[in-house]
């Protein structure tokens, strides 16, 4: 094999890295004690700086102590980025306690879950999302509900819009003007946020170590309900700084953190790796293409980590010739791959090269990535510093030849250390190669001969049509090619002699006209018989997650519903 080290490592980065041995909150203090003047948080129109963001995070830390958290309890942090959510998030940190990041997209019936399962007993919601909140702890038993609670608001911590330098979209001023929704807490304790600010005592001295748990998020998971993956301070830690040097961060470096920072890899790399360098971070509320370009120009970022869909978005804007991106260094992401139609409009058009990688909650965000002086288009890229993965049969876990598929197993100082309360998902999710351990990731996907990875599919998403297996990301990343599509994602639909085909729901550029039957003409010209989506759907939007991923679960359950 082709030595990696010599010929595609970035320069600079070392290939094993040692990171600090101190809790997470360390990060913040040591930022602050060296850039106590400089901008941490940039929030529409407000600046907060890293001696105000480490107060605020005292008083936070000391008000939660004071409501009876101890070192170890659960905190539920239910927001949509804002100032608030990451003073919270280090303020739990602070009082030795586990924070515990909710998709705030969540209902009422699915937040019953993680209340009951991460045995929490106290929340910090932003104040749109309380009554979802309330209506799930009233609904679980009188012992599992939550008993204090911390309300914010995001325009407390947005400055004046009117005399915003970057105009704010109309729809986010609606949100934030709206008044709160009525929640009905019943016996629990509610706290505005002011409250918690305006708390004058300090918070007990730091105990908790590498160790000792540090995050709690779910899994979104492919079967049965989520499940919590415990991450040490150290796992954290580790990414935090890894990514740091990976993507060449610096006190310097302006990061845009649009995906949203309950999901890890915005918790992980816009939040507590900006946090590490001493650097600055960009905060938007929501998605909003517009926002997004003007944004980029206006504050200098240098840095943003993304879902693709956010680069198809921006690039898809009737706007998209005005946005000024020249002050990036360093775009890439995850989540999805980067269709490479639109991976080579951003290089022609921006001189940008998108560094595409690869990660999962229980890796902490990303195991992989691409070399950003050598990124490839649709690749996982390399294992970073310190990781190692290989691609194995998923049947028998032998390993496999180099190119051959097989599923992917990952092991680190990321990999975390299991599924909360729960020994035999946890005894499932890990596998002995070898005489090591690693992370069975549940992905499909192949190795080349220089070490660079390269995804497949989801084990369960093939599509089996007739005995011809049809792999939808591959499908997808040559629909892309289409200049109509604007969007596209591949399911199985029920099909009466094949048992199952292929069907593409996908989403028109704007003033596009094609119909199904010239897209479906275009497919048989593109690619092999089998592969061709037999029925195509159009919508106006996909549905997403919170975090920015197509629900390609949704789509497909809609379509074999509909047989039944």
């Amino acid at each position: 094999m082709t030595s990696l080290q010599d010929t595609y490592w970035p320069p600079y980065v070392p290939r094993r890295f040692r990171a600090p041995r101190t809790p997470l909150i360390d990060n913040l203090m040591t930022s602050a004690r060296r850039y106590p003047d400089k901008t941490a948080l940039a929030f529409l129109q407000q600046k907060t700086t890293y001696a105000d963001l480490l107060h605020q995070v005292e008083r936070f830390a000391a008000y939660l102590q004071q409501l009876g958290v101890a070192r170890g309890d659960r905190v539920l942090l239910l927001m949509q980025n804002c100032p608030q959510l990451v003073v919270a998030h280090f303020g739990i940190l602070r009082a030795d306690a586990v924070v515990v990041p909710i998709n705030p997209m969540n209902r009422a019936q699915e937040l019953q879950h993680y209340i009951a399962d991460a045995q929490a007993h106290v929340a910090v919601v932003a104040e749109d999302l309380a009554d979802e909140l309330a209506q799930a702890s009233a609904a679980l038993a009188p012992e599992q509900r939550l008993r204090q609670v911390i309300t914010a608001r995001y325009a407390d911590a947005a400055g004046d819009l009117n005399d915003a330098a970057v105009p704010v979209p109309q729809a986010w001023r609606d949100w934030f003007a709206a008044p709160p929704t009525s929640a009905h807490w019943g016996t629990t304790q509610v706290h505005a946020w002011p409250q918690a600010m305006a708390c004058a005592h300090a918070p007990t001295a730091v105990q908790n170590g590498p160790d000792d748990l540090a995050i709690l998020p779910y899994t979104s998971g492919t079967t049965g309900l989520p499940k919590g993956c415990m991450h040490p301070q150290r796992t954290v830690m580790y990414n935090a700084h890894a990514m740091g040097l990976w993507m060449y961060q610096t006190p310097e470096s302006v990061q845009l953190v649009a995906v949203p920072m309950f999901h890890i890899t915005g918790l992980v790399i816009g939040m507590h790796a900006v946090i590490a360098a001493g650097a600055s971070m960009v905060i938007m509320p929501r998605w909003d293409r517009d926002y997004a370009g003007a944004a980029i120009a206006h504050w200098g970022v240098t840095h943003w980590l993304n879902i693709p869909t956010m680069v198809m978005d921006l690039l898809a804007s009737p706007q998209a010739a005005t946005y000024s991106l020249s002050s990036l260094q360093y775009i890439g992401g995850g989540g999805a791959a980067m269709p490479q139609a639109v991976a080579q409009r951003l290089l022609e058009q921006y001189g940008l090269r998108y560094a595409e990688a690869y990660g999962l909650t229980e890796t902490c965000a990303p195991s992989h990535s691409n070399p950003a002086h050598a990124t490839r288009q649709q690749c996982l890229g390399v294992p970073y510093m310190d990781a190692q993965a290989i691609v194995v049969d998923p049947d028998t876990l032998q390993p496999v030849a180099p190119g051959e598929p097989g599923e992917i197993l990952i092991q680190g100082p990321m990999v975390f250390n299991g599924y909360w309360r729960n020994p035999q998902a946890t005894d499932k999710a890990f596998a002995h190669v070898n005489g090591q351990r690693y992370f069975r990731s549940g992905d499909l996907g192949r190795v080349d001969e220089q070490g660079f990875f390269y995804m497949t599919d989801r084990l369960k998403r093939m599509i089996n049509a007739s005995g011809y297996k049809v792999w939808p990301a591959e499908v997808e990343a040559m629909m892309f090619k289409h200049p109509a599509i604007a969007e596209a994602c591949i399911i199985s639909a029920p099909d009466a002699y094949r048992g199952e085909t292929v069907q593409a729901v996908v989403v028109l550029r704007q003033d596009a006209q094609v119909t199904e039957a010239d897209l479906i003409a275009w497919c048989r010209e593109q690619m092999a018989a089998y592969k061709v989506p037999r029925r195509v759907q159009m919508i106006d939007a996909l549905p997403k997650s919170g975090s920015g991923k197509v629900m390609w679960r949704l789509l497909q359950e809609q379509a074999w519903a509909q047989v039944k």
